[in-house]
């Protein structure tokens, strides 16, 4: 039920509005890590966009490197839509199977969930009637709720008896979007 009520509403938010990008992020594919995305119309200069970032890597030199994130955010453009700057706030979330950027030396690795929130600058440029570029830099708070694992072995490395927390400012978003408009 809360997934028909769901996809009804972004079904209704893309046909009522009169904007809508379908995007992809240049630098973190040819990372092969694809970032997809959809902005739509919600008000004179305002837009709602919808990310997922996904790193389908089970591991790579032995390490594990898979994650996957989900970001809605409200946008705010200064001038116009489709044209300048404007900035954002998000709410987030995001699933991993990674070693942590202070661990990367050791044979420690943590799966688990979390949640962020933060803000997002960024410059939307036309590049004609269909094709936008759209580039944007962002982060802020996460916090990851995870179990922490030895790689050589599997087994836990740490005794907490639920879950492990660590929460970080960082800069988790950024690159250039290749935007087309869709209507």
């Amino acid at each position: 039920m809360k997934k028909t009520i769901f996809l009804a509403i972004v079904l209704f938010t893309l046909q009522s509005q009169s904007q809508t990008y379908v995007k992809v992020n240049a630098f973190t594919t040819l990372l092969t890590v694809p970032n997809v995305a959809i902005e739509t119309t919600i008000g004179e200069k305002s837009t709602l966009n919808f990310d997922v970032l996904a790193s389908f890597w089970k591991s790579v030199n032995g390490k594990p490197r898979e994650f996957y994130t989900f970001t809605p955010e409200y946008r705010y453009h200064f001038k116009a839509i489709d044209n300048g700057f404007y900035v954002g706030g998000h709410i987030g979330a995001s699933l991993f199977n990674f070693q942590k950027w202070n661990y990367l030396n050791t044979d420690l690795y943590e799966k688990g969930f979390g949640y962020f929130a933060g803000v997002t600058v960024g410059y939307k440029a036309k590049i004609n009637d269909k094709f936008y570029l759209d580039c944007f830099l962002g982060g802020g708070w996460h916090q990851g709720f995870y179990k922490g694992y030895r790689i050589s072995d599997g087994s836990r490395y740490e005794n907490v008896r639920h879950w492990n927390k660590s929460g970080e400012w960082l800069p988790y978003r950024g690159g250039v979007m290749i935007s087309y408009k869709l209507n």
